[in-house]
């Protein structure tokens, strides 16, 4: 970098770190008391509010739940002006309502007779400690604000509320086809903290937005330096300062005599377990050192939670059709989708490379995942997950797959994560006689919410067993799960197994007004988009706005990928 690009990126942190602060409040603040000067009495009245007050409206402005909004900020004292310190106050009441939400779950647990239901609530709590975490990240992060990374941390408090929202509405998918009013109760406990964990999103994105906005030159050009030079400065095959050199080479290399893991589990008794589960126990838990555990060759039948606190965790098999964990649990042997997962992968800094992971409960089971992502800052390298119905479950956070395979019949890459998909491959299997298929089910509830399923440079074919009927079965790229639903498949193969109109509805209208589907710069013969849907949340988009959807620009701080030592491309792929 030039001193002089230097000098201009230190004066565009200066202004972030003098706007960040006080531009909700101030430049609010204005349009408030502007739009009340209309009449005597209207600006009377402004003079006699506090000047707590003010702020706390001008934090509030962009909400839309106001009074909630209010309210939970009043709790920050009658003197506090300052927007930092009154977005804490509303993560303070968000948090403790999500607690006395959980509780709830605890007590109507107690009293819920129908299993389902029973599970449902059980799930709840554990994720409503998840959302809790989230909002305390966010809180913590508030209050340690490193005004030199001002992109770094925008992400991160969008990223968290968002998964926080995410967590309170897999709570209440819990409920579906179970019985009583549990359900319904639970629902308006979450009531109140749905509101709250909306508002702080509203608050947080209203900033990051004044300042995307802003009509200074040099700030807006620097900004841009702040979050897309870390990827060309770092490169492709750097690591993680945290990481020594044989654990590099091991990401690097097929694992050897000369490269030793941490951990070894193995099935033919060569390594320390010949179990995961029971090579759980050694995991260190919430490191910040990288961690290795190498699975040898072998299918490993049990399912496997890899716990939030297992950060910095990397699994590394011999291969994707060599190492193998598989696992059958299914909602119609009464688990709750959350739960069916054969593998979940909770704990941040989580890498897998060269694993395979199956449900193997089969199309007759109907929702059975092979993998759960929650993981912030997750990467999976040359992994394939194979399954039917919800193969993939992208739940939360920021995750990042490349050179992958994904195999399944319905909804088969689903959730509410910024997930990026790079060199991968969808293969659609053969369905039951009465179904067809969807590749793409994403979860967005909130228009704010930074998250999206994106397939760059992928290729969307056919599985085997599903070639010779690819006539008698119909085929679809996505349908809207949640309201907001955001799909982008772009610079990709499209076989000609998916239909003309490309996007398929989930229920009646819902979501085709507010979801944002587009395709780009795809190829192949299912790629012409000339009989797409005609929703108003099918999108045609220019290049540019396609760009806005590549790992370096929509995975804000994303030099987390390449530190991983994995191919990354953080633009636009040549093709």
């Amino acid at each position: 970098m030039s001193n002089d690009a230097a000098r201009k990126k230190k004066v565009a942190i200066a202004a972030a770190s003098a706007l960040i602060l006080v531009v909700a409040a101030v430049a609010v603040v204005a349009a408030v008391t502007k739009s009340s000067s209309g009449s005597g009495d209207a600006q009377g009245e402004t003079k006699q509010v506090s000047a707590t007050m003010k702020a706390i409206q001008a934090m509030c402005q962009p909400t839309d739940y106001k009074e909630a909004c209010v309210k939970s900020l009043e709790t920050a004292g009658p003197n506090v002006t300052d927007p930092k310190e009154l977005i804490k106050a509303g993560f303070n009441v968000a948090m403790k309502k999500i607690s006395e939400a959980a509780e709830k779950s605890v007590t109507l647990k107690e009293l819920a007779k129908d299993p389902r239901t029973s599970q449902a609530l059980e799930n709840c709590k554990e994720l409503m400690e998840y959302a809790i975490d989230d909002l305390q990240n966010s809180f913590d992060k508030l209050g340690a604000l490193d005004m030199s990374k001002v992109d770094e941390f925008l992400a991160d408090l969008k990223t968290w509320l968002s998964a926080s929202i995410t967590y309170q509405e897999t709570c209440l998918d819990g409920f579906e086809n179970a019985t009583g009013d549990a359900g319904e109760k639970m629902r308006k406990a979450l009531n109140s903290t749905a509101e709250l964990t909306s508002n702080g999103l509203a608050m947080v994105t209203e900033i990051s937005s004044v300042l995307t906005n802003l009509n200074l030159n040099f700030l807006s050009g620097n900004r841009k330096l702040l979050q897309d030079t870390e990827v060309e400065v770092l490169g492709h095959g750097e690591f993680p300062l945290w990481m020594d050199p044989v654990k590099r080479r091991l990401l690097q290399a097929k694992v050897g005599a000369d490269l030793k893991p941490d951990l070894v589990v193995a099935k033919d008794g060569s390594g320390k377990y010949k179990t995961i589960t029971e090579a759980l126990k050694d995991i260190p838990l919430k490191s910040n050192n990288t961690f290795v555990l190498y699975i040898k060759e072998g299918v490993y039948r049990e399912q496997v939670i890899f716990d939030k606190k297992m950060t910095h965790l990397v699994v590394i098999g011999d291969g994707p059709t060599k190492t193998r964990i598989v696992y059958n649990s299914n909602y119609v042997d009464g688990v709750n989708t959350f739960k069916t997962a054969t593998v979940s992968a909770l704990g941040d800094y989580f890498f897998a490379k060269d694993i395979g992971f199956e449900n193997d409960a089969g199309a007759i089971k109907h929702q059975a995942v092979a993998l759960r992502v929650q993981s912030d800052f997750s990467v999976f390298y040359n992994c394939h997950m194979d399954g039917y119905q919800d193969t993939l479950y992208t739940h939360a956070h920021r995750q990042f797959y490349r050179d992958c395979t994904i195999t399944g019949t319905i909804d088969f890459i689903f959730g509410d994560a910024g997930a990026i998909f790079q060199n991968c491959k969808m293969l659609v299997r053969r369905p039951l006689d009465n179904q067809q298929c969807i590749v793409t089910a994403q979860g967005r509830k909130e228009r704010r919410q930074p998250s999206a399923i994106i397939l760059q440079n992928c290729t969307i074919s056919a599985d085997a067993s599903y070639l010779p009927v690819k006539d008698q079965f119909r085929s679809f790229l996505g349908r809207p799960w949640k309201q907001y639903s955001r799909t982008i498949i772009m610079q990709s193969y499209i076989d000609d197994i998916i239909q003309p109109e490309g996007w398929l509805p989930w229920l009646g209208d819902f979501g085709l007004n507010t979801c944002f589907y587009s395709e780009f710069g795809n190829r192949g013969p299912g790629s012409s988009t000339a009989g797409r849907a005609k929703w108003r949340g099918v999108k045609t988009i220019t290049a540019e706005h396609a760009a806005d959807f590549t790992a370096g620009r929509f995975l804000r701080g994303s030099a987390w990928i390449p530190k991983f030592g994995v191919p990354f491309t953080a633009g636009m792929v040549a093709v």
